[in-house]
């Protein structure tokens, strides 16, 4: 397997790149990384914050053209808050309307900014994209197929986010952080005096303030607040919540319930506003379905598949067998249970190091 074409040595004639840059650390350092590889380098901003965000949008914007103007590359930037609204914001209100715990940044990526990064990539002539994800693009020599592989940095790692992406966007795209640590990149940008080489982590969910998921559900629907019972597995009723939407699968805390042992969030019915909860061995699954597949290669599953599968970020990847369903279906059913299964997640597939692709969680079976 060879690494992608930007860490060759002989290039014919000076290439472009289109670099996303948000005004952070990771993108800035990406850039700088690239203009030394001698690549005519050209930043874009992609405003996707709604207008109530406008103060925060200032500031990245402004930090990614004092970065672009400290390199001395050409930059831009581009609106796109009117889709992200409609295409990212109104999926995740809705996901939880319906009960689920959605992933707004798994479809982010692919949907929005490397669409977009495509589209302007050829409007002005570029010949590569690039991101600031701790992620690395090869490919298999004598072979036009390219693979995302994790980062070497495994904290850092990004590839999880990235399992919707397909070859159209990874074999224009160049990840120079792949390859890197995070401590790396941090001295890297001190070194070059960037601006905000000491800056903060990008939250997880951009568009939530502060992380109160409540208070922005609240304000953009009120399916899910209603009042409800709370059972137990029998049926039992233990007590009452105040909106479906205020749970997740796994939850332990916010119950108010009083009981001898523990008990945990096993199940949101958004159909009868119920929440049944159970003790924490009951969070164990073994077999789960998924739908809105993707494989990174194109090319569908037509017989079972032994692979290491993640089923949310912080997860470690355990050993599985997948099985196609039709044609958008799977069946994942891993060697030993894992816990708390959760309907909107995504589950993610690996082999080794390489991301095979993935798809959206619908239930799990014990």
């Amino acid at each position: 397997m060879e690494t992608h074409t930007y860490f060759m040595n002989n290039m014919n004639k000076k290439k472009k790149v289109l670099v996303a840059m948000s005004g952070g650390i990771d993108s800035s350092v990406s850039a700088a990384l690239l203009k030394q590889k001698g690549f005519e380098v050209v930043g874009i901003y992609m405003k996707m914050l709604p207008d109530s965000s406008q103060k925060n949008h200032d500031q990245s914007e402004q930090m990614s053209a004092q970065t672009a103007d400290s390199l001395g590359i050409e930059h831009f930037s581009i609106d796109l808050s009117q889709k992200f609204k409609s295409q990212i914001i109104d999926y995740f209100v809705k996901e939880y309307s319906q009960g689920r715990t959605p992933n707004p940044c798994v479809k982010c990526n692919p949907y929005l900014k490397f669409n977009v990064l495509l589209e302007e990539s050829k409007k002005i002539g570029a010949d590569y994209i690039a991101t600031g994800h701790y992620v690395r693009i090869e490919k298999k020599s004598n072979s036009p197929e390219f693979y995302i592989k994790k980062g070497r940095d495994k904290k850092k790692d990004q590839s999880y986010f990235l399992y919707l992406l397909n070859q159209r966007h990874i074999q224009k795209a160049l990840m120079p952080l792949g390859s890197k640590k995070k401590e790396q990149v941090v001295k890297k940008a001190q070194e070059l005096n960037l601006p905000k080489a000491q800056g903060r982590e990008s939250q997880e969910i951009c568009f939530i303030p502060e992380n109160d998921y409540v208070s922005f559900l609240r304000k953009r629907s009120s399916n899910g607040f209603k009042p409800g019972p709370i059972l137990d597995s029998q049926g039992n009723i233990l007590g009452e919540h105040q909106g479906y939407v205020r749970f997740t699968i796994g939850q332990r805390r916010g119950l108010g319930l009083a009981a001898a042992h523990p008990l945990y969030v096993l199940d949101i019915n958004p159909n009868t506003n119920e929440i049944i909860v159970g003790p924490e061995k009951s969070l164990y699954k073994k077999t789960l379905t998924a739908d809105e597949i993707n494989w990174v290669s194109g090319k569908l599953l037509k017989s079972p598949l032994t692979v290491k599968a993640q089923i949310r970020y912080n997860h470690t990847p355990q050993k599985a067998l997948v099985r196609p369903k039709g044609s958008d279906l799977i069946q994942v059913e891993f060697e030993e249970p894992q816990r708390a299964v959760t309907p909107g997640q995504s589950v993610v597939f690996y082999d080794g190091d390489i991301l095979l692709g993935g798809g959206t969680i619908m239930e799990s079976q014990a």
